[in-house]
């Protein structure tokens, strides 16, 4: 079933108390009871790293990455490896931490609103957008692929 341009495909993760809005054509893969692989002296967002088709990828938890909290890697986590924009070869994925499976989404055009009541928003977040009655983030995954590479360079 073929989507018409005036829809915009996206998924929706729960991370923490927060959903986040991504582009379908950012999520490689979701993935659930994958082993973690901590990553020595990398800060509490950064819980460690998965292996996914030979690459050794960072998974973050965004709350933890936003000061909103922390969520912990327990047996029932899903992971969604999203694609690097930036990254090139040193970091061509990296993934989210999630308590649950993400939901895909059509976005009408005109259905996806800026939600301007906060006026500071937290490190790694875009904008926050209203879905009809449903709230969430846009993250800026641009920085937090540089958030992710600065922390894995003080970790080594």
């Amino acid at each position: 079933m073929a989507s018409s341009n005036d829809e915009i495909r996206g998924v929706l993760v729960q991370v923490g108390e927060e959903r986040l809005l991504l582009p379908n054509a950012t999520v490689a893969e979701v993935l659930a009871r994958v082993p973690v692989e901590s990553i020595a002296d990398a800060p509490a967002w950064l819980p460690g790293q998965i292996l996914w088709h030979g690459w050794q990828v960072p998974l973050v938890s965004f709350p933890g990455l936003t000061g909103q909290g922390q969520e912990s890697v327990v047996a029932s986590s899903k992971i969604v490896v999203l694609k690097s924009l930036g990254g090139g070869e040193a970091m061509p994925y990296f993934a989210l931490l999630t308590q649950s499976f993400p939901r895909l989404i059509s976005v009408p055009r005109d259905g996806l609103l800026a939600d301007a009541t906060e006026e500071e928003l937290p490190a790694g977040v875009q904008m926050r957008v209203l879905l009809g009655d449903e709230a969430a983030l846009l993250p800026d995954l641009e920085s937090i692929e540089v958030m992710i590479g600065d922390a894995l360079a003080q970790a080594a």
